[in-house]
């Protein structure tokens, strides 16, 4: 089967947007800093980009004839935008509770 390359332009196009938003997300909230949560933070971005591509590629396809060609690349960005937040809002939340837990864990023996 032949690639359409206009199926990956939405993700060329935000790639550096993805890349602000990805990096904010590894940098806040500042504590705990460590390298467990570098890690999930990495791998929760990494995993964010990939459904996002995926996202791009079946809203790239699912716009079945409607408004043309820039209809498919703009359902594309919304479709995948919205999973790369959707995502990495999961993420956050699982993040919040893990590290809350494990806050609490330290802070009872201390």
């Amino acid at each position: 089967m032949h690639e359409n390359p206009a199926t990956f332009l939405a993700f060329v196009l935000f790639f550096p947007a993805f890349c602000v938003v990805g990096l904010l997300y590894c940098l806040f909230p500042r504590t705990p800093r460590n390298a467990v949560r570098l890690s999930l933070d990495v791998a929760t971005v990494l995993l964010a980009a990939a459904l996002s591509v995926v996202a791009m590629r079946w809203g790239f396809y699912a716009t079945l004839g409607v408004g043309g060609a820039v209809w498919k690349q703009v359902a594309a960005t919304l479709v995948g935008y919205a999973v790369f937040l959707g995502a990495l809002a999961i993420g956050w939340m699982t993040r919040a509770l893990v590290f809350r837990r494990s806050r609490r864990g330290t802070a009872s023996t201390t």
